[in-house]
């Protein structure tokens, strides 16, 4: 896959596009935040 056409989500967080990842392969449908730290932020929201 060409790192051009990679999907893409935006953190409902800090509102920053991040791009699939290797490690993310198995569960892409369930990421939600870009980062731990965004995250962590999300529990202190509620």
């Amino acid at each position: 896959m060409k790192k051009s056409n990679l999907p893409k989500k935006t953190c409902p967080i800090c509102n920053f596009p991040f791009s699939w990842r290797k490690k993310w392969e198995k569960n892409w449908d369930n990421v939600v935040y870009c980062s731990r730290k965004c995250r962590g932020l999300s529990k202190k929201k509620l």
